[in-house]
């Protein structure tokens, strides 16, 4: 019994340490994933509605390390919005003549 209650306490200790990790990294991991999706999105709306890709070719378009990064195509509002699970998202739209165009960030 006495074994048994160490590992409870070594797996405590073990999540502890993950989550304070966490929680002293989370501004980067978020501002990361702030430009990951922001970037995500003009990319991928360049590639759709400025050269007339079809979404799934516009897909192998991200940077290694944009794994997380998903995108949702738009077609009735011609934008492209990317996020992150729980940690940001952004939206770009096609404006003729301008291109496509960062929705401000909330």
């Amino acid at each position: 019994m006495a074994v048994r209650g160490k590992w409870w306490i070594v797996a405590g200790l073990i999540l502890f340490a993950l989550l304070a990790a966490l929680a002293w990294n989370w501004s980067t991991l978020r501002a990361r994933a702030q430009l990951g999706s922001a970037y995500g999105a003009r990319l991928t709306c360049s590639c759709r509605y400025v050269e007339g890709r079809a979404m799934g070719s516009c897909q192998g378009d991200k940077e290694p390390g944009m794994a997380m990064v998903r995108l949702t195509d738009k077609p009735e509002e011609r934008a492209v919005e990317a996020h992150v699970p729980l940690l940001a998202s952004r939206t770009a739209r096609f404006k003729p003549g301008w291109g496509c165009l960062l929705d401000p960030a909330g």
